[in-house]
């Protein structure tokens, strides 16, 4: 599956709602611009980079983690290096890098069965890879976020969202991830990132995403090493 990089800039952030062709000037920026100016203003301007690749639930544990400034950038380059080997990883998935975090987005059928919560073996492998990164960089928080399409009930959909991403919590605490760390929450059929007018629209509605973000102690090194 295709994998994205997106680049958090501090000028993007301030001209993203005026201009869109200013964009292809942020790859001439340093890493330091890269990664700070996430701050009050960035949560518009980060839902907007993100668009419909993911959604609200995701899209504000992105903007909570983050922190900006040279701190931020600090967070930002370990990410960057989590993410490349996120997509080298996990071909399955498709990878996203929004600066100070990460967004993992897999398809509920390279998971799952058709109305099934039960990871297939094929998930295993992909879990098993993505749970490796999360060893490597213990000092991340995580969320697991399930979705489905807007065929069948609520109630239907929002057990079998929720059930998927315990499923996902469960097999990957069993690998050696800090059950502390993975958060999970079912959105149903509330958050679409496509039409579900249409089936190719629904498979891409039905989801799961898995959103890393800096944990305090991230934080608190990051603010450390920039201090001065």
């Amino acid at each position: 599956m295709k994998s994205n990089k997106l680049k958090i800039t501090a000028l993007t952030l301030a001209l993203v709602f005026t201009t869109v062709t200013i964009l292809p000037s942020c790859k001439s920026m340093s890493k330091t611009q890269k990664g700070a100016g996430i701050g009050a203003i960035a949560g518009g301007a980060l839902g907007a980079l993100i668009g419909k690749k993911a959604g609200n639930t995701a899209v504000g544990a992105l903007i909570g983690g983050a922190i900006g400034g040279t701190a931020g950038a600090f967070i930002g380059r370990k990410m960057d290096r989590q993410a490349k080997e996120l997509e080298q990883a996990i071909p399955g998935a498709e990878v996203t890098n929004t600066g100070e975090g990460i967004l993992v987005k897999f398809d509920s059928g390279i998971l799952f069965g058709f109305g099934k919560s039960e990871l297939t073996a094929t998930a295993k492998q992909n879990i098993d890879n993505l749970v490796a990164s999360l060893n490597k960089y213990p000092n991340t928080n995580v969320m697991v976020i399930g979705h489905t399409d807007a065929v069948g009930t609520d109630g239907v959909n929002n057990k079998l969202s929720l059930d998927r991403a315990s499923s996902v919590r469960s097999y990957a605490a069993t690998k050696g991830v800090d059950f502390s760390r993975l958060k999970v929450d079912g959105r149903g059929k509330n958050e679409p990132i496509a039409s579900n007018e249409t089936e190719d629209g629904r498979a891409k509605n039905r989801r799961v995403e898995i959103v890393i973000t800096a944990n305090e102690a991230m934080k608190a090194e990051a603010k450390a090493a920039t201090a001065n």
